[in-house]
C-alpha cells in the first residue's frame, strides 16, 4: 500500500520543523512549501493526498489558496492557523477547507485530524458507483435509492428535512459544514437567508439527533462546532450494521 503523500504550508521555521518531525515519525511522506506560489505548484505536481495549510503566509492569504486549489481538487485540506475567531473559521470552511486546527495545537489532535482526512481519501477512492447508492458509518446506514436510513438495524423515522440533513452530513463524512453552506444546500436563498434561517436548522438539528443519537451527552455522529457548523464523525467502516429484510 502506498504510504499517504501530505503537501504542507508553513513559512514558520519552528512550526514547520514541528510538522516535519510529527509527519517523519508517523512515516508519511511529505513537502513542504514556504508561500502561496509554491503550495499552488506543488499542488499540481506532487498530487497529495491532504494538504496542511497555514492561513498567514508572506505573498498571499490562505483563503485564495483554498480557492484555487477548489477549483480544480478535492482533496482534502486542514487549515492550521493562529486565528482563532469563530469568523476566520467560517470564512476557510466555506471557502472550500474541511478542517480547522487552531495554534497552537497538540501533535496528538493534527494527527488525529489527519486520520480523518486519509480516511475519507481512502473512501472515496474505493467508492463505486454501487457502493454510493449506499452509505455506511459505523452503525448508520442510509439507502439513497429507498430514501431511508437505519441506525443499529432499526429504521430511522426521519422529516423530510430530518432526511437531507442526515444526506447532507453523510456525504461530507469528517468535513466541517458550516451554518451557511447547510442552510443554503437545505433551504436555499442567499447567505442574508442564513440568520433568519438558523434557528430552524437548530431546532431541526436537536430533533435529528433525539432520532439517531442513543446517548445526547456523547453524541456518536454528529458533532456541533460552536458558532460554526457541524460535522458527521467517521467510524470504522467494518462496524456498519446492515438493516434487516
Amino acid at each position: 500500500m502506498n504510504k499517504p503523500q501530505i503537501l504542507f504550508v508553513e513559512d514558520d521555521t519552528a512550526v514547520g520543523n514541528l510538522i516535519a518531525t510529527t509527519l517523519e515519525t508517523q512515516d508519511y511522506q511529505f513537502h513542504r512549501a514556504k508561500n502561496g506560489q509554491q503550495a499552488i505548484l506543488d499542488a499540481l505536481s506532487f498530487r497529495p493526498d491532504v494538504m496542511l495549510l497555514d492561513l498567514g503566509l508572506p505573498d498571499m492569504d490562505g483563503i485564495e489558496i483554498i480557492k484555487k486549489i477548489r477549483s480544480w481538487s478535492n482533496m482534502p485540506i486542514i487549515v492550521v492557523s493562529a486565528r482563532a475567531d469563530d469568523w476566520d473559521k467560517v470564512t476557510a470552511l466555506d471557502a472550500g477547507a474541511d478542517d480547522y486546527l487552531t495554534k497552537p495545537f497538540s501533535v496528538d489532535e493534527l494527527l488525529a485530524r489527519l486520520r480523518v482526512a486519509l480516511r475519507r481519501v481512502r473512501y472515496d477512492s474505493q467508492k463505486t458507483s454501487e457502493a454510493s447508492a449506499r452509505y455506511q458509518n459505523g452503525g448508520l446506514v442510509i439507502d439513497y435509492a429507498a430514501g431511508c436510513a437505519w441506525r443499529d438495524g432499526e429504521e430511522l423515522h426521519l422529516t423530510p428535512i430530518e432526511y437531507k440533513l442526515l444526506c447532507l452530513l453523510a456525504k461530507n463524512t469528517g468535513k466541517v459544514l458550516t451554518h451557511n453552506y447547510i442552510i443554503s444546500e437545505i433551504w436555499g436563498g442567499s447567505a442574508d437567508n442564513a440568520a433568519s434561517e438558523l434557528p430552524s436548522l437548530r431546532v431541526f438539528m436537536a430533533t435529528l439527533r433525539k432520532k439517531l443519537e442513543t446517548d445526547q451527552s456523547h453524541p456518536q455522529y454528529i458533532q456541533t462546532h460552536i458558532g460554526v457548523g457541524y460535522r458527521m464523525i467517521q467510524h470504522n467502516r467494518d462496524s456498519a450494521v446492515s438493516p434487516e429484510a
